[in-house]
């Protein structure tokens, strides 16, 4: 019965009409007849600089009504179908709460840890562990049984800490595979804060799932000695700094041997995690934590598209730390939806769901 009713949305579907309000990429497709089920985390309890990502699935969703359907390099790329899952509001309820919390305690740390508030602070650390723990769980068991009906999946944060959960549900499924990370930051650092499952913790969280057999990190200009030292200790990090891409191409190096590089050092079967601060900020002003220099928009699509080409499997992605501007500035959120788009479509290649132009 699923085939046919995706027949009869195909069938009844025009890609270039006026976009329906309401409809992820204004797209005809349900849970149900979509190939590729994108999961919204709005969740930011740990943000250290400025919030507002817990926003990004719904901005991104109503932005994406905007984005035209023909990806040049991929036929019918909409064919394939897409499909978010509705923003939970339980959760974005108990994001409000718990980043209340933890905002409080990271005030209170940056005050110097005053010894007179030990006492209403000193449990906060474990409060906000556990909720973290909760939020990963449920991601995992959203993941686990979309991937048991057979549907690829992408995941929109939300901060960075939020596809935790997605990658242990892809440890279950994959006995060996790589993350490549875009990002400014490492997220390497433990307990940031004394949160456990910190956004600036996720890829040191990653490295403990045994089935990660490598990590590349793409972009990376702003971390600290002790992320550095894990970098160079020869484990299972390696990272290609903005620093060290643009004095390469400095050196006469083209963007296309910098990918192959990057490539190089990935297994057959990858996961991409991609930090909207990977980017150069003038696609992403609001972002929390922004930082000078990063990656073109093309740059990244396509070092992605190269991976597929590479023949590379895509198992999973998500898109983290978008933040929507106030209104009516809609810029974080287009640039996302924009992105989204590809890196779903991307992948739906790499996984023989999608065929090149």
């Amino acid at each position: 019965m699923t085939n046919i009713e995706k027949e009869k949305q195909l069938l009844q579907f025009d890609p270039n009409a006026v976009s329906e309000k309401g409809k992820f990429f204004g797209l005809p497709f349900n849970v149900d007849t979509a190939e590729l089920i994108i999961i919204p985390v709005p969740w930011e309890v740990t943000v250290s600089y400025s919030s507002g990502t817990a926003k990004a699935p719904a901005a991104i969703s109503e932005a994406s009504s905007q984005v035209d359907l023909l990806q040049e390099d991929i036929k019918d790329a909409w064919k394939m179908g897409m499909a978010m899952l509705p923003v939970p509001e339980r959760l974005k309820e108990e994001n409000r709460k718990f980043r209340k919390l933890a905002s409080s305690y990271i005030n209170w740390l940056e005050k110097g840890s005053p010894v007179r508030d030990l006492e209403r602070f000193g449990a906060v650390p474990d409060i906000i562990n556990q909720a973290n723990r909760e939020m990963n769980q449920w991601v995992k068991d959203q993941a686990l049984e979309h991937l048991e009906n057979g549907k690829m999946l992408g995941l929109l944060g939300g901060d960075h800490s939020t596809p935790l959960g997605l990658v242990q549900a892809m440890a279950t499924k994959h006995p060996s595979f790589g993350i490549l990370q875009i990002d400014a930051h490492a997220d390497l650092r433990k307990a940031y804060e004394d949160f456990e499952f910190s956004h600036a913790s996720v890829a040191l969280n990653w490295m403990k799932i045994p089935q990660v057999e490598k990590m590349t990190i793409v972009g990376l200009r702003d971390y600290c000695d002790q992320e550095n030292e894990i970098i160079r200790s020869g484990g299972k990090v390696k990272a290609f700094t903005d620093q060290w891409l643009k004095e390469k191409m400095y050196d006469g190096a083209n963007w296309k041997q910098c990918c192959e590089e990057i490539i190089g050092s990935l297994p057959q079967k990858v996961y991409l995690s991609v930090d909207i601060d990977g980017l150069d900020p003038k696609f992403c002003p609001n972002t929390g934590t922004p930082v000078p220099g990063g990656l073109q928009f093309g740059e990244l699509t396509y070092l992605v598209k190269e991976l597929v080409k590479s023949g590379r499997e895509i198992i999973g992605f998500d898109l983290v730390e978008v933040c929507p501007g106030p209104e009516p500035d809609e810029w974080d959120a287009n640039v996302g939806a924009r992105l989204l788009y590809k890196l779903s479509n991307y992948m739906g290649v790499s996984q023989g769901k999608l065929n090149w132009s």
